[in-house]
Order: structure tokens, then C-alpha cells, then sequence
């Protein structure tokens, strides 16, 4: 009697045991959920891998997206002028760009690059002040730089415009240890005309540093200016591309045409 006791007894224990590693299992269950949601929130790596313009595959690494392009343009231009791919890419200014009132041909030429953007893979706004420098400050789905709203030496793009060509790009100068027999960076400091008239005007045209995608310069069949816009040139509404809402910037014919006061969140890296 005693010993069928102790039995009955270590059997209860024993399903009580089972009963508590079953709460344990709900509750790792719980933790995979809510990893399950964060990771979620990760823009998916096929809207990514909508930049086409670059020189190896788009991944992701420890919360960083890297994107890797050459600054070489798919479309043609009068920079293209003297340089190897003149046979198969130049084509003189055709005079249609609106903002060139006087175009005039700047003495760089398109180089091919290494240029490598590492950007957030979780971009949340910054709760800190982030300037946008010069050079890169994100790149567009061809690959090709985006730049601020400024001329070199920090100067307003009223004069610089003029050197744009017709899908309203240049090159700049190489920076320091960048000559190695080429001459130039091409790239855009305000809405790129091919991108938007291939893709569409409402369309995603690419990506800020800080991981916030860019959009034409028209939503929902309107034209946006920058005073649709906050202080960083972007807003957070429903895209086509995000039916749950997205901080994104966009593109405008105003200054300051791509970003504003700086990045809405923290910026990733770029080198080259």
C-alpha cells in the first residue's frame, strides 16, 4: 500500500513536470512570434533589389543592406563624350531638359567606379540631427548617385544646373585618391529624368543613406512640392509599394529637390 502510494505520487509529479515544460514550449512559441513580426518590419529584400544597376547581388548582413554599382548610367549622355563607351552611349544635348536655361558642358566624363552604399536594414527615424553631406547621399535604381541640394562648395545649384544633361545628371570631379585614370562621378542632385519616365512618375526611384526609399515627384495622380512635404523632404503615407505606410522622400522641381535639412533616420555608410 505504501509503495503504491509513493507511485501514485511520483506519477503526479511527473505530469506536473510534463504540465510546466509545455508552458515553457507556448512561451518560446510567444518569443518566435514576436520575432517572427519584427523581422516583418525588415522592407523586403525584393523591393531592394529593384536598384538593377549594380555589380554584384544585394544582401543583407547584420542589419545592413549593401549595394554595390560601378556609377556607369544605362542611359546615354553628352558625358559620355571621349570615354569608351562613346560609340555606343554619346549623344549630344538635346536641349530638353526644362530646368538648363544655357547648357553648358562641364570638363568631367563619366568613370566607371566602386562605389559601395551600406544602408539600414531597419530604418526608424533618428532622434538625433543628421546633415546629409556632399557627394553620395543614396543611390537610385540604376545605380547612379543621388547627391544634396547643393553645388560644390556648399553654394546653391542655380549655376550647376546648366552642366545637366538631359536626364538631368553630370559628373563632378574625382575626389582624392579616386583619379586612377578616370575622371568623374555622374550623378543626380534632383529628379532623374530616365528613371521617371520609365518607371512612372509616382514610382520608387530609389534609396536615401539612412534606408528611406525615394519616390517620384507625383502620389496619388497629384504633383507634390516641397510644401507637401516636412522638413527632410519626405512624409509617411500608403505607397503601392508599402499598402501598410512608409516614411519615404520624394523627388520635386523645388529646392531642395531630394532632401531637405537631413536624413530622416540615421545613415548608413558609402565608399568607394
Amino acid at each position: 500500500m505504501k509503495q503504491a502510494l509513493i507511485y501514485s505520487l511520483a506519477l503526479l509529479l511527473f505530469s506536473f513536470s510534463g504540465c510546466n515544460d509545455d508552458s515553457n514550449d507556448n512561451s518560446d512559441s510567444s518569443d518566435n512570434s514576436d520575432n517572427n513580426e519584427e523581422a516583418s518590419s525588415l522592407i523586403p529584400i525584393s523591393i531592394y533589389e529593384r536598384v538593377y544597376g549594380t555589380t554584384s547581388d544585394i544582401y543583407i548582413e547584420e542589419d545592413w543592406i549593401y549595394i554595390n554599382t560601378n556609377g556607369v548610367p544605362d542611359h546615354q549622355s553628352p558625358y559620355f563624350i571621349n570615354t569608351q563607351w562613346e560609340d555606343a552611349m554619346y549623344v549630344a544635348y538635346d536641349g530638353s531638359n526644362p530646368f538648363v536655361t544655357n547648357f553648358n558642358l562641364n570638363p568631367n566624363r563619366i568613370s566607371e567606379l566602386s562605389i559601395s552604399f551600406k544602408i539600414p536594414a531597419f530604418p526608424e527615424q533618428s532622434t538625433g540631427n543628421n546633415p546629409t553631406s556632399m557627394g553620395p547621399i543614396g543611390v537610385s535604381l540604376n545605380g547612379i548617385p543621388f547627391y544634396n541640394q547643393y553645388a560644390g562648395g556648399g553654394s546653391p545649384l542655380t549655376q550647376e544646373i546648366n552642366s545637366f544633361d538631359q536626364y538631368n545628371g553630370h559628373p563632378a570631379p574625382l575626389g582624392p585618391g579616386q583619379e586612377n585614370n578616370a575622371s568623374g562621378r555622374y550623378h543626380y542632385h534632383m529628379e532623374p529624368f530616365w528613371l521617371t519616365s520609365n518607371e512612372g512618375k509616382e514610382a520608387l526611384i530609389g534609396f536615401l543613406l539612412d534606408g528611406f526609399p525615394v519616390y517620384g515627384p507625383e502620389e496619388n495622380g497629384q504633383t507634390i512640392d516641397s510644401s507637401d512635404l516636412d522638413a527632410y523632404h519626405g512624409h509617411f503615407t500608403v505607397t503601392a509599394d508599402f499598402p501598410d505606410g512608409m516614411y519615404h522622400y520624394h523627388v520635386t522641381a523645388d529646392d531642395p529637390y531630394i532632401n531637405g535639412s537631413g536624413y530622416y533616420g540615421s545613415p548608413g555608410t558609402v565608399s568607394e
